[in-house]
């Protein structure tokens, strides 16, 4: 499968019935028959054949529609060579796909005018050395004409039902685009107006073999026809908002052009039952989801998120999602990228104030209340100056102070950048098991700032420090008080500060000495005992984190 070749796009009025090429025809074990030989304009045989008809008129021409392969004898011709190119020159005129000429009494050798003036208009024009009844071929190819056009039309039936099936049961738009890649046999890219590419399906291989080279041949997608290229495009209530694009479809061309505008239909259809509107076309940059209604889960948002998913989880091979990322528009060559992690009351607007500031990246949310990001800087920026103005941008918003931005350093290789994403999400994760309002955290948190707490997160899963933690906390756990263990965890987070702690929990002092006394009761410790405190703040650390 080639990657270089342009996408042809259905010209308006364009036919969609199914048909022959003149070299299909040609190969028919009928036609062979007749010992055909091409005399003329044998650069042109993969002309469409969509009908045959019989004809000895000269002035043939007016009764044809175009892609007619014309048969005759030539026996009201012979003698006239005026008439013979006037012939040809009608049948050009009417886009006829092909004329065949039975070699007989009227013309018993090809006849030298008809063959000059087919090559000159690049008409096929095919001879027959042996005698042979028109009307078996007439049959044999309006049989297969409508063999071919029943099954395109009942592939689109079929992909229509299909897909209407899936979107009444709620399918995610990924699992439609599977099946249309099912029916295709080929790769489907959907893209934005930009070329960016907002989703893809098929075999994982020949996807990456189609996006490796995705810039060429979008650049090319006005040109003209290409082998196995088809485009379709998305639009609703009058507006073009995308495309999606058959990438080397091998079954019949009329099969695909169906089949990519059933898809597109259904494309169309699952945006607007999902409240996406008819805009976000995301083509201001590289900030993420975007368009003119900031929908969080357009397209856009929908393949970031499937890009960073795959990164974080280590699905996929970082090195093979490198032409996802180029084709997403994400900067790749020669940058640097800074992992984060956001934490706010709304997730959206991480992705906003990415685009406001216009650094280049990617945004999607992965959980209800976190985002993950992607920054694609240059080597020369300051990636902590502008990862930090970002963080103070987003804690500049309603209601958004206490958002936290974890991140990892830098990573200038993009294999790197998985682990970079784990361990902000990791950062991210300790900060939200542990009383964050409690604490005075940075505008941007990293590794070394969650101290024990990341190392307890890490360990959480052992059983040595579960069984520890049920053991130094037993006398709270087995009757549970949230209070208590809230009290206890802002006692602890802000250093045995009884000031902040009972202002943060709006209780008077001495209220707060009753309830530090029953959780030591409780607990059997001296929390004014240094090892006794720590021990019973990592046992704590790692229940929020067993909990988390």
């Amino acid at each position: 499968m080639t990657t270089t070749s342009p996408i042809p796009a259905r010209r308006p009025g364009e036919p969609w019935e199914p048909a022959l090429s003149v070299r299909q025809v040609l190969g028919l074990e009928r036609v062979r028959a007749g010992q055909p030989e091409v005399v003329a304009g044998a650069h042109r045989l993969d002309r469409p054949v969509r009908w045959v008809h019989v004809a000895e008129a000269a002035d043939v021409g007016v009764m044809l529609s175009g892609g007619e392969m014309v048969l005759t004898t030539g026996v009201l011709l012979a003698g006239d060579e005026d008439r013979q190119s006037e012939y040809v020159r009608s049948l050009d005129r009417a886009e006829a796909a092909a004329v065949v000429l039975g070699l007989g009494r009227a013309f018993p050798t090809p006849p030298d005018v008809m063959r000059r003036a087919a090559e000159r208009c690049g008409l096929p024009m095919v001879v027959l050395h042996r005698p042979f009844p028109f009307a078996e071929l007439t049959e044999e190819v309006q049989s297969r004409l409508l063999r071919r056009k029943f099954a395109a039309v009942s592939l689109s039936e079929a992909v229509r039902t299909e897909l209407t099936g899936l979107i009444t049961a709620g399918a995610p738009v990924q699992r439609l685009l599977d099946e249309v890649a099912r029916h295709a046999g080929c790769p489907v890219v959907v893209t934005n107006l930009a070329h960016r590419v907002l989703g893809t399906a098929g075999e994982r291989a020949a996807v990456d073999d189609v996006l490796r080279d995705w810039e060429r041949i979008a650049r090319q997608a006005g040109a003209a026809s290409a082998d196995g290229w088809i485009r379709a495009e998305l639009s609703c209530r009058g507006e073009r908002w995308g495309r999606l694009v058959l990438c080397g479809f091998r079954g019949e061309r009329a099969a695909g052009r169906l089949l990519a505008d059933r898809a597109a239909e259904g494309l169309v259809l699952h945006r607007m039952l999902a409240g996406d509107g008819t805009h976000g076309q995301g083509t201001g940059g590289h900030g993420g989801p975007g368009g003119s209604g900031d929908s969080w889960d357009s397209w856009e948002e929908q393949s970031a998120r499937s890009l960073l998913t795959d990164l974080v989880t280590g699905a996929v091979p970082a090195r093979q999602l490198l032409p996802r990322a180029r084709a997403a528009g994400l900067p790749v060559n020669r940058r640097v990228f800074v992992p984060l992690v956001v934490r706010a009351r709304e997730p959206a607007r991480a992705a906003r104030v990415l685009r406001r500031l216009g650094l280049p990246g990617i945004a999607a949310r992965l959980a209800d209340d976190h985002v993950v990001v992607l920054l694609s800087l240059a080597p020369d920026q300051d990636a902590r100056a502008l990862t930090a103005h970002f963080a103070t941008r987003l804690r500049a918003e309603p209601d958004d102070s206490r958002a936290v931005v974890a991140a990892a350093d830098a990573r200038a290789d993009w294999t790197d950048v998985p682990a970079g994403l784990r361990e902000a999400q990791h950062v991210a994760d300790a900060v939200a098991d542990s009383a964050a309002s409690a604490l005075d955290l940075p505008p941007v948190v990293r590794l070394r700032d969650i101290h024990l707490r990341g190392l307890v997160r890490l360990l959480r899963d052992d059983p040595h420090v579960q069984s520890f933690a049920e053991r130094e906390l037993d006398g709270l756990l087995r009757g549970p008080d949230e209070d208590l263990l809230s009290v206890l965890r802002t006692y602890l987070a802000t250093g045995r500060n009884k000031s902040r702690t009972a202002q943060l929990h709006h209780v008077s002092r001495p209220a707060l000495y009753r309830r530090l006394e029953v959780i030591q009761g409780r607990l059997g410790v001296d929390l004014d005992d240094f090892e006794q405190a720590a021990s019973v703040h990592i046992a704590l650390l790692a229940h929020d984190a067993q909990q988390g």
